[in-house]
């Protein structure tokens, strides 16, 4: 594979980054800046802020986020497969019953720890 076919992705890649530099940066050079104290101060509903500003999280919000992730990019697996699913043939059937197999053990086992529970 030879990086020439990268190319097109690399341009519109570079394009993002430099459109995306190009309007901050003239949004900074034409655009009004008066900071002011009011206008650094945080902003919480219209209110003056209560406490701090960095608080813990229960564990359970991270761990239902990387069950989710986890679970997300698992799926994406399945379009490639149903891609090529008749060229795989009997052979990519039973590892992609593996898989599922193998996902649903573990989606049973974090479902009987109580992972997905939100209390």
């Amino acid at each position: 594979m030879a990086l020439q076919e990268f190319a097109p992705a690399a341009a519109l890649l570079g394009l993002s980054v430099l459109v995306a530099l190009l309007v901050v940066m003239l949004s900074r050079l034409l655009g009004p800046h008066r900071p002011t104290s009011r206008k650094q101060a945080p902003y919480e509903s219209g209110m003056k802020p209560i406490g701090q500003a960095v608080r813990r999280m229960p564990v359970k919000f991270y761990l239902v986020a990387v069950l989710f992730i986890i679970f997300d990019i698992e799926v994406i697996f399945f379009l490639p497969w149903a891609v090529v699913f008749r060229d795989l043939g009997v052979y990519g059937l039973i590892i992609m019953g593996v898989f599922l197999f193998i996902l649903t053990v573990g989606f049973i086992y974090e479902w009987k720890k109580g992972a997905l529970e939100w209390e």
